[in-house]
């Protein structure tokens, strides 16, 4: 499952996000939005005005949201089983 955390340099939330997701051992990408206007854009239109904004195939939320991070590892331990 692709995963893609948008983020912004020296943002508490954004390393909060990667740590968690790395505990877990989720993959992911990371899109600096500071220095990609297409990926800031596409965030905007998607409706969210704060870091990080992680996407999934399935899902998408902005900040930094363990519950939502338990709900992802859960998905990718179901798709594996």
């Amino acid at each position: 499952m692709a995963v893609t955390v948008y983020s912004k340099p020296a943002c508490v939330q954004c390393n909060a996000t990667y740590r968690a997701l790395d505990k877990k051992g989720i993959e992911y990408n990371v899109v600096d939005m500071s220095q990609d206007a297409d990926a800031l854009e596409r965030v905007r239109s998607m409706g969210f005005m704060q870091a990080p904004v992680v996407v999934t195939e399935s899902d998408s939320w902005a900040g930094f949201r363990p519950d939502k991070i338990s709900e992802l590892e859960n998905a990718l331990k179901s798709s594996v089983a």
